[in-house]
């Protein structure tokens, strides 16, 4: 069992800059994989960035690249998604998620903290 838990989201005008935290209860190695994903108001949760926690790989969907920065942090067992130049559409809850395991995986999500972004 792992809890997460994120802050950092909030209010923020359309180009301007916001950095999420998410962290974890368990040592982050023993994590396979962090996330953080989103859910906009009427629509689908959604893959935002990933990243490795042994290889620091990371992986971003088309709409967030070059804008967002997904890091982490071992010995805090804390990953961060540092988001630049907002956009209105942006706008959604950000959860972020570990998925521990090796050959099955479980995933665990934390609460979510809304980011707004407005024109």
């Amino acid at each position: 069992q792992v809890q997460l838990v994120e802050s950092g989201g909030g209010l923020v005008q359309a180009g301007g800059s916001l950095k999420l935290s998410c962290t974890a209860s368990a040592n982050i190695t023993s994590i396979a994989a962090m996330g953080w994903h989103r859910q906009a108001p009427g629509k689908q949760r959604e893959l935002v960035a990933r990243i490795t926690t042994r290889d620091g790989l990371t992986d971003y969907t088309d709409s967030v690249k070059g804008r967002f920065t997904i890091s982490r942090d071992n010995g805090k067992n804390t990953v961060y998604l540092q988001m630049n130049s907002l956009k209105p559409e942006d706008t959604a809850v950000y959860y972020c998620n570990a998925d521990l395991g090796t050959v099955v995986f479980v995933r665990y999500w934390g609460k979510g903290t809304l980011v707004t972004v407005y024109s």
